[in-house]
């Protein structure tokens, strides 16, 4: 019997918002098994220049493209772009997300609640459209959201962000049965609160708590996260489609 096949030798992966925290985990965890790697990003070219040396520092293929992922004439741009520089996309990890504060819902407006349906729903939904044709012709292709544990907790105050991430799984869950017969899968990762760069400033008596109810007794890190990317999008993972995978040490178990 042969070994599993982890290998990504040949393929090219967009991770969208993969310049920091866990993007930039993924995105350097795909490229060291092989595949091509776009890093997506928006706002930080400075930041994404040092991120892209620093990956083709360690040998790997890849390349940075800038784009809002919530805009249509620019994610078509960037799918094309990637074709054009690396080549066409076979793996997409949607990582991509706007700031996630926690507020009472009569301090939210309508107007967050829309931003985090656009980064969750839209994105995934734009992105997905334009990578089809490619995926579809290979019969193969793989699709990866970056769910939450938030949602299976209900957590609370969070309402937009877990709101959107519950339209986000039930896409993802859709996609997944309609997109099989052309062998490409559709799966998610919950990741527990990891904390990377944007966690600095979050209280420590909050992390302190949280830490205190993860059963594995230790804080996850970015290539935990990794690791399970790796795998979905390996040819290991090929008859896996419509799971979210829950990365938290035991958060969320049942």
């Amino acid at each position: 019997m042969a070994a599993p096949n982890f290998s990504l030798a040949g393929k090219v992966a967009l991770v969208t918002g993969s310049t920091r925290g866990l993007g930039k985990a993924m995105a350097f965890a795909l490229g060291s098994a092989g595949a091509k790697v776009a890093f997506n990003y928006f706002n930080d070219s400075t930041l994404a220049d040092r991120v892209l040396q620093e990956y083709r520092g360690l040998g790997y293929e890849g390349d940075s493209f800038r784009a809002s992922v919530i805009d249509e004439s620019a994610v078509n741009a960037m799918v094309a772009s990637v074709a054009s520089t690396l080549g066409p996309i076979d793996i997409v990890v949607f990582n991509a997300t706007p700031l996630q504060p926690l507020k009472p819902i009569e301090e939210y407006d309508w107007a967050f609640y829309q931003s985090m349906i656009d980064y969750f729903i839209k994105s995934p939904y734009l992105v997905t459209r334009a990578v089809l044709p490619h995926m579809k012709k290979q019969r193969w292709g793989r699709l990866i959201s970056m769910t939450t544990e938030s949602f299976n907790r209900g957590q609370a105050p969070f309402s937009a962000y877990v709101a959107a991430k519950g339209g986000q799984i039930g896409w993802s869950r859709s996609m997944a049965n309609e997109l099989a017969p052309w062998h490409i899968t559709v799966n998610m990762i919950a990741p527990g609160w990891i904390p990377v760069e944007r966690h600095d400033t979050d209280p420590q008596e909050a992390k302190d708590a949280y830490k205190a109810l993860i059963p594995m007794g230790r804080w996850g890190v970015p290539h935990d996260v990794a690791g399970a990317v790796v795998y979905l999008a390996s040819p290991a993972a090929d008859f896996v489609t419509g799971q979210d995978i829950h990365v938290n040490g035991g958060m969320t178990v049942g």
